[in-house]
């Protein structure tokens, strides 16, 4: 099945004729016009061979649901009795091999109790249509007489949504017409209370456009931002979709619907007679659109999968026409609905003839919520560090699942579910040795180890004892904190690295914290050891302080996780090494405050490790943000000053905006499209583009403030930031950023 789609919904069209006459119905009243040569209702045979082939489909692929809906025409009209033996056929078909989600669309006018009680038996969801209050569904949706539907509907919904059958409710189909009031049809569906509607833009190609009463390119986005509008003021009562999907997709999510985004279908559909053919929505184009020459007696859906129109489908972004690849919106639009496309000289290699409401109305979704759909974390650095400390826990408790039934890691997790139930200093310490960047590199680097089936479990094991012990210290808690020590030491978080024997021997010990300090238990001897013991055996973790108001940063060089730079750490500094180092920094420091304050104050927060870095600075002096390690920072430890100023300054940008990426989504789809870089000879993805601007607004901000003779850098930025500013790829809080990144440079050359 290699490079095959699963086909995970099919519609099963269980009646091919309909009791009303909708004028802008995509069956009757379009180019393909095959249902005069169907039958009226799909046969026994039909059901059982469609119910076989999807169950195959389903075990082929290992699917673990798939979705039935039952249409038409008008379903309804196909009776009890048949659809009783689809449901059997299908639900006996499945049992074993995949869940079965059974829906139907219907227009309601032929439901009634008989009806949902069979769909009550076997958990039949049901939508359905309706365009709205009176006025606007008698624009459509007719007898063949012209009588109204519009009571008889509401009597079906009104008894849908009565006690022994709201279970069932799946929601309402709303095709848009311009010419109704909006508000009015926005108000009416939400009084039905329904689990969800969909706005459906009325099917149209460019040989047959859609209605424009007034003309104008933008009707229908007009018309949908008003409702989307009214939703809003009403409180969102209701879930809508079609809003929805585009929310996702300018958040980096997935689409929500066919009709927009760029995510491949996965639908086939079966007709009364047992052919497959694709969507429905290609009947609007021409005659034969949706034809795959493929029925359920002769192919397996495989076949269909294989098919070029349905393959074609498949691509992605690949599948959109040129002008779409090139849009800043065609992530969240998609191109439009595939049908939507058609033009008979060059097929449905178009834009959607809705392009030009597509456009605004993603435009006027993004303008109305972007502020309130910006990741906090943006704007906050203490969101950002909430998200973190978060994060790591969640990283830590899926470590545990794996390794939970190892008694060293089960010991050590019971008493870290101690510490934390110790009152609020038990949790405070361990909220500082979670919250220490090494911890998140040793969970990664565990969690790696165990898909790849390298697991340590006695190295994670003693790395959660110490990391537990560390905080019973730190809280001064009276817990004893067992911990085994390899190769004669032992290395607790935060705190420093113990001593207990020779190189080469491993034991067990305990720690305790005694008042005044601490203490370890190894055997029968117990010494004290800590701040104030003058211990030769414990090196503690040294400390710098970036000024007289801000928190003590760590100097690490003693945890052995700290490898996480792309060039190694330094061994343990001396004395007289560490005190150089702290006055290298504090020189530095001043220098950043007193040329770029702004930026010095930003890379100061959230910094909470420094590590040294062997060897002297790469080009242009720059620090290494660690691998997802955040807060931590790697800088050279040969570097002079100005280079130490530097590596500061551009190491925080760059772990600020991977501690972001982290957390939050700044664009999506990277690497479908490629950009030109003023600093670089070939396009490259839009995080890289993103990563260099982050960084060289920092480092135009201090050059000019260091070294104003040097070339201005300022038109390059500009160019990188206006290519970013129609990035499809972005995010809004990614677009969000890029237009942060303006001001700091406007700032700059303020």
């Amino acid at each position: 099945m290699t490079g095959l789609i699963a086909f995970r919904e099919i519609v099963l069209k269980v009646h091919s004729r309909c009791d009303l006459a909708c004028d802008h119905c995509y069956v009757y009243e379009h180019a393909d016009q095959s249902w005069r040569a169907r039958p009226k209702v799909i046969s026994p045979g039909v059901v059982s061979q469609t119910a076989s082939r999807l169950a195959e489909h389903a075990r082929d692929h290992a699917l673990p649901s798939v979705t039935v809906i039952l249409h038409g025409g008008e379903p309804l009209l196909a009776g009890t009795a048949r659809l009783r033996l689809v449901c059997e056929e299908f639900t006996r078909a499945l049992a074993g091999t995949a869940d079965l989600d059974l829906r139907i669309h219907t227009n309601g006018l032929q439901l009634s109790r008989r009806y949902l009680d069979l769909f009550a038996e076997y958990g039949v969801r049901v939508g359905i249509s309706l365009d709205g209050d009176r006025a606007a569904n008698d624009r459509h949706r007719r007898f063949a007489d012209g009588r109204t539907s519009h009571p008889l509907v509401l009597a079906a919904v009104a008894l849908l949504r009565s006690a022994p059958y709201r279970h069932l409710y799946l929601g309402l189909l709303c095709t848009v017409d311009v010419a109704n009031d909006p508000v009015a049809v926005l108000d009416a569906l939400v009084e039905l209370e329904p689990p969800r509607v969909d706005f459906l833009l009325p099917h149209a190609t460019w040989q047959t456009p859609p209605a424009r009463p007034d003309g104008a390119p933008d009707a229908y986005a007009r018309w949908l931002l008003r409702i989307f509008d009214h939703w809003e003021r009403l409180g969102r009562p209701v879930p809508v979709r079609l809003f929805e999907s585009l929310q996702s997709t300018l958040r980096g999510g997935p689409s929500l619907t066919e009709s927009l985004g760029l995510a491949p279908t996965d639908l086939v559909v079966v007709e009364t007679d047992g052919t497959l053919e694709q969507v429905d929505s290609l009947k609007t184009t021409f005659e034969g659109a949706a034809a795959t020459g493929f029925n359920v007696f002769d192919h397996p859906f495989d076949l269909v999968a294989a098919h070029p129109g349905v393959r074609a489908r498949q691509l992605g972004l690949e599948g959109v026409s040129g002008t779409c690849r090139r849009c800043p919106v065609v992530r969240s639009c998609g191109g439009g609905l595939y049908a939507h496309r058609y033009a008979a000289h060059n097929g449905f290699d178009n834009p959607s003839v809705y392009c030009s409401d597509l456009r605004e109305l993603v435009d006027g979704v993004e303008g109305r919520t972007a502020a309130r759909q910006t990741a906090p974390e943006l704007a906050d650095p203490d969101a950002l560090a909430r998200s973190h400390e978060e994060l790591t826990r969640v990283l830590l408790a899926r470590l545990h699942t794996d390794l939970a039934g190892d008694p060293g890691w089960a010991r050590s997790w019971e008493l870290l579910a101690a510490v934390e139930g110790a009152g609020e200093a038990g949790a405070d310490a361990l909220d500082r040795v979670l919250d220490h960047p090494f911890t998140r590199t040793w969970v990664l680097e565990a969690l790696e180890a165990q898909r790849e089936g390298r697991a340590d479990r006695p190295g994670a094991a003693r790395r959660l004892a110490a990391l537990t012990a560390a905080a019973v210290l730190r809280g001064g808690l009276e817990l004893p904190a067992e911990v085994a020590y390899r190769d004669g030491e032992v290395y607790l978080p935060t705190l420093g690295l113990l001593r207990l024997g020779e190189p080469g021997t491993q034991g067990r010990a305990v720690l305790r914290h005694t008042g005044e300090g601490y203490a370890v238990r190894d055997g029968r001897a117990e010494h004290r050891f800590g701040p104030a013991a003058g211990d030769a055996r414990w090196l503690p973790v040294r400390s710098w302080s970036p000024g007289p108001d801000a928190e003590p940063v760590a100097l690490e060089d003693l945890d052995p996780y700290r490898n996480c730079f792309a060039r190694p750490p330094r061994l343990r500094l001396g004395a007289g090494e560490a005190d150089e180092w702290r006055g290298r920094l504090d020189a530095a420091w001043a220098l950043l405050h007193r040329t770029v304050p702004v930026f010095a104050r930003a890379a100061a927060a959230g910094l909470s490790t420094l590590t040294p870095l062997a060897g002297g600075p790469r080009a242009g002096g720059w620090g290494e943000a660690g691998r997802h390690a955040p807060g931590a920072l790697g800088v050279p430890y040969a570097a002079g000053v100005r280079e130490t100023a530097l590596a500061l300054l551009t190491g925080r940008r760059r772990a600020r905006l991977r501690a972001l990426t982290e957390v939050a989504d700044l664009y999506a789809l990277d690497g479908a499209w490629q950009h030109p870089s003023p600093w670089r000879t070939r396009p490259v993805p839009v995080s890289r583009l993103l990563a260099d601007v982050h960084e060289r607004v920092a480092v135009e901000a201090y050059r000019r403030a260091t070294a104003p003779h040097e070339p201005d850098g300022a038109d390059l930025i500009h160019r990188a930031l206006d290519r970013l500013s129609e990035a499809a790829e972005l995010t809004v809080t990614g677009k969000r950023l890029v237009e942060e990144l303006r001001w700091e440079l406007k700032a700059a050359y303020a």
